[in-house]
This record gives C-alpha cells, structure tokens and sequence, in this order.
C-alpha cells in the first residue's frame, strides 16, 4: 500500500485515473498506464513474481483467510449497512461544507453503486453458471495485467476482468467526446517523465502486493470490510501524503486533485 501511495503521486494518478486520462488523449497516461500492466503482470506472474511472494509471506493472516473487521468487531452483517449510511451521511456533510456540485456527487456516487452492482451481478453467475466464475468487483490492478495478456496471448478467454478496462476507457472516451475534452496531451518535462514511469512501476508491484489499487482496496474491498484492504488503503493514504510532503510541497509544483 506504501508503495502504491507514493507511485500514485509521482504518475499524477491511480491506476483508475491513468485509464480514463488515457481515454482522453493524455499520452502521460497511455505510458504510464502500459507500465504499470507491465510490472503488475512481471509481479502476477513474472520476474517479480519471487519476490512479491516472499515479501507477502513475512506477515500472513491466521489461517490464510482475509480477516473480516465486521466479525472481529462482535457486529452482524447488518452492521455493515448502517456504517456505510454513517460514512455516506459525513460525506454528503462534507461536500456541501466544501461546496460540491449536485454532478459530482451523482457521478461520484456512481462509482460506489458500480462496486456494489460487480458484487451482486457476478455473484449472480456463480450461482448459474457451470464453470467456477469468481466474485468479484472493480479493481484495475489484475484486471490490466490481464487485459494486457489478452492481447497478446492466444488462444484468450473472455472473463470480468477483460470486460471491465474496455469498459471503463470506452466510457470516459464517451465521457471527454460529449464534453469536448478530448485533446492529446504529452510530458511536460524530462523530470515529470521519469516520475511518471518510476510511479506507474511502483503502482504496478506495489498494487500487486496489497491486492488490489486504490479502488481495489479502497471502495471493492473496503466494501466488504476485509481487513487487508482497510490496511492498505490507510498505508496508500500514507505513502501518498508523505510523497506530496516531501516532493511537491518543496518545489511548489502544482499537485494532483
């Protein structure tokens, strides 16, 4: 989570954020967003594949199994709901404090209704379909390793992942279309390049290691509140605020909404 925080400042971006920038003609993106496929397939199933083992095997849950923070807690799955009401009460307080737009909150919204709508729909399958199908939800970590694989390999089996990147860049090229945002933009400077690829390098392990990216962890598997995902996403909060502190704040250069 560490990792993936202080890689997420240096490219400007998580892993979702690069893949919808890209959508719109941003050439940092489409680099960054192809290294970061790169070293998170090297890390799923590559040369870093070693390491990223061996350093996930120096602290492991009791009986290999995610530990679930609503059990841990004494509360019923009930719980669960009435917390997400709680948060999503401070938000809405939060927004109109900080004056949020009526359409960000909609479309912001949308993408916490999207995690919950992964969940039921293939949940749905696995219980018709004849084939193991996997439940699962929105993350771009695995899912742009493997949509990069499908490319490449063959023969490729259609799966969620597959669907999921498409979708997303069709979607925000749609979005940027209509809007009349769609414009190519490159690097800056040599400087912000190699921030960009040291980044997206380090989203792409480092996400590979905690499981999941920022909205892997951070909205899918805080969903269900699996322990990991809650630690990782305080240990991205992390890394990103101490990569902003101690790269940007100096400089003045201007830092990423």
């Amino acid at each position: 989570g560490l990792l993936f925080g202080i890689g997420m400042v240096l490219a400007r971006g998580c892993a979702g954020r690069l893949l919808v920038l890209a959508a719109t003609g941003n050439l940092r993106s489409v680099v960054s967003g192809l290294i970061f496929a790169v070293v998170g397939q090297m890390s799923l199933h590559g040369w870093l594949a070693p390491l990223r083992d061996r350093i996930a095997a120096l602290w492991v849950t009791a009986g290999g199994r995610n530990s679930d923070l609503l059990r841990e807690m004494g509360l019923p799955r009930e719980g669960g709901l009435g917390i997400g009401l709680v948060i999503a009460v401070l938000a809405l307080y939060l927004a109109r404090r900080n004056r949020i737009s009526f359409r960000k909150l909609v479309f912001g919204a949308g993408v916490g209704f999207a995690v919950a709508v992964g969940w039921v729909l293939t949940f749905g399958l696995s219980q018709v379909a004849f084939d193991p199908v996997q439940v699962q939800s929105l993350t771009f970590t695995g899912p742009s390793a493997n949509t990069l694989m499908f490319f490449l390999e063959r023969p490729a089996l259609l799966q969620f992942d597959i669907g999921l990147v498409p979708g997303v860049f069709l979607g925000a090229f749609a979005a940027a279309w209509i809007g009349g945002d769609l414009r190519l933009q490159g690097f800056e400077s040599e400087v912000n390049m190699r921030k960009a690829m040291i980044g997206a390098a380090l989203m792409g392990f480092g996400g590979m290691l905690a499981g999941g990216c920022s909205i892997g962890a951070g909205v899918t598997g805080a969903s269900i509140f699996a322990g990991t995902a809650w630690l990782a996403l305080f240990s991205m909060w992390l890394g990103a605020m101490a990569t902003d502190y101690l790269l940007d704040r100096p400089t003045g250069a201007a830092r990423p909404v």
